[in-house]
């Protein structure tokens, strides 16, 4: 079966793009030649990636609210018109099914941002649990172009180019409109980098345009196009986990440390007994940063020992560009998840971190 292209990926290749599957049935860009210098762009100045492969699952009716507060462990009925949530989805025994990000675009209305190899994995469990209700799932992905902008100056390119967007006043956590040219988009300040940016929701039918645009007036502000293996290194400095390398479903919220999303107070949802139970047991490993010495990355599931014993394993590891050091995640005991506690990593020496190793304070965030 051939796999499926985004609405930029022709632009993106012809830009030099090596292109390679990326899950739900999609390729996309990895990298474009040299996965260093799009990582420290992003960071010093502003990157573009396309994002159309991740899932976008819109749901309406009189009961959509009510359908996604039952999907999602956050709480989908406090949020306003214009925000924009962070959220698990759980499975009835707890474990993660895909985090993602949810938006709430009316009273009655609202849409779903999944990974994207867990795209249909969410359609169908979304679909599945509207039956019977009055809300209606529909899967938009092919509809909606997703390029995301991150980085210092991402704000002062993109109010260039969407003047009638207040992208000052915008918090993060929430969306706005505007127009880039002739074509309407949403505008969301959010984004997996740890710097100010924001991800634009755009009809795939006028996507050229506003990549083109976008690489148009970029050359002013240090625009270059970033790929996954960048975003990975990217997030990775910030301790962001991620669905399908630092959890799946045979961990819950709790083992990944994203438990303060959880929401139990607002009443039923998909795995609340399974996870009160885990609240209340306590879990016996945590996930941490590591910082280990050499230029060598460990290799997944690489093993986490002290003094002999395994006490964890690597979930993911590659070189910090920003810090000019080889970092990983892990899940390793509680006992060691201490920040600067001494481990090896397949025998290589690292040291624990429980703060992100770039901006731990996300003062760049709040920019």
């Amino acid at each position: 079966m051939p796999h499926r292209r985004t609405p930029f990926y022709a632009l993106a290749s012809a830009y030099g793009a090596q292109m390679g599957p990326v899950g739900g049935g999609f390729v996309n860009a990895h990298h474009y030649g040299d996965v260093k210098a799009e990582h420290l762009n992003t960071r010093a100045n502003v990157g573009v990636q396309d994002l159309s492969t991740m899932g976008k699952i819109d749901v309406k009716g009189p009961e959509a609210e009510a359908l996604v507060n039952y999907l999602i462990v956050n709480d989908a009925a406090a949020m306003r018109v214009g925000a924009a949530r962070y959220a698990s989805v759980c499975a009835p025994d707890g474990g993660v099914m895909d985090d993602l990000t949810v938006f709430r675009l009316a009273e009655e209305h609202f849409l779903i941002v999944s990974g994207s190899r867990n795209r249909l994995k969410i359609r169908d469990w979304a679909m599945h649990h509207a039956a019977g209700r009055r809300a209606y799932v529909t899967d938009m992905t092919a509809a909606v172009a997703f390029p995301t902008v991150q980085g210092p100056k991402s704000r002062e390119l993109l109010a260039a180019l969407i003047p009638d967007a207040d992208l000052v006043a915008l918090k993060r956590w929430s969306f706005t409109w505007g127009h880039f040219g002739a074509t309407r988009v949403m505008i969301s300040r959010t984004g997996v980098t740890g710097e100010l940016g924001f991800e634009l929701f755009v009809p795939s039918d006028e996507a050229a345009t506003v990549w083109t645009g976008l690489l148009a007036a970029g050359g002013a502000f240090g625009l270059r196009p970033y790929g996954v293996q960048a975003m990975f290194t990217l997030g990775l400095e910030k301790l962001y986990p991620a669905h399908g390398i630092d959890m799946d479903e045979t961990v819950t919220p709790f083992h990944v440390g994203t438990d303060a999303f959880i929401k139990f107070d607002k009443g039923d949802f998909i795995g609340r007994e399974a996870l009160l139970r885990a609240r209340d047991a306590g879990v016996a490993t945590a996930w941490v940063g590591l910082r280990l010495e050499g230029e060598v990355p460990a290799a997944e599931g690489a093993a986490v020992t002290v003094d002999g014993r395994r006490v964890g394993h690597v979930t993911y590891s590659d070189h910090g560009y920003s810090v000019g050091a080889v970092l990983a995640s892990a899940h390793v005991e509680k006992a060691y998840a201490v920040d600067d506690a001494e481990v090896l990593v397949d025998g290589v020496a690292a040291r624990v971190s429980r703060r992100a190793f770039v901006d731990p304070d996300g003062v760049r965030l709040r920019a």
